[in-house]
């Protein structure tokens, strides 16, 4: 059961913008296997462009639409990072809670993060 009885937080959108959640009884089943591996690329993504945007932020050629780019590849990969931390940060048990609460609410979500 998802911990909690919490919604997971889905590594993606839905077709409108909005955050996509998955309740199940399963931790390992299809769309949960699906959601791990893609928050593993994200992060692996988000690292290497990190790595890139060193690279040039450190070269003092960089042109400003180089820049830019690099700019907004960031903003992307951070909020994809940002929603992965959410959803792993609600599915943490927290002190004083078993998996047996009573509580149906939906993990609290920054006005605007992942839109």
């Amino acid at each position: 059961m998802t911990p909690h009885n919490e919604l997971r937080l889905l590594p993606w959108s839905g077709p409108d913008g909005k955050p996509c959640f998955l309740s199940t009884d399963v931790t390992d089943g299809p769309l949960s296997r699906l959601a791990d591996r893609t928050e593993v690329a994200q992060l692996d993504v988000a690292a290497e462009l990190l790595e890139h945007a060193q690279e040039v932020l450190a070269d003092e050629s960089s042109a400003p639409e180089e820049l830019r780019l690099v700019a907004s590849d960031l903003t992307g990969a951070l909020r994809d990072a940002l929603r992965v931390a959410v959803s792993r940060g609600h599915r943490l048990p927290t002190l004083g809670t078993s998996d047996h609460g009573d509580s149906n609410e939906v993990p609290h979500l920054p006005a605007g993060a992942f839109g």
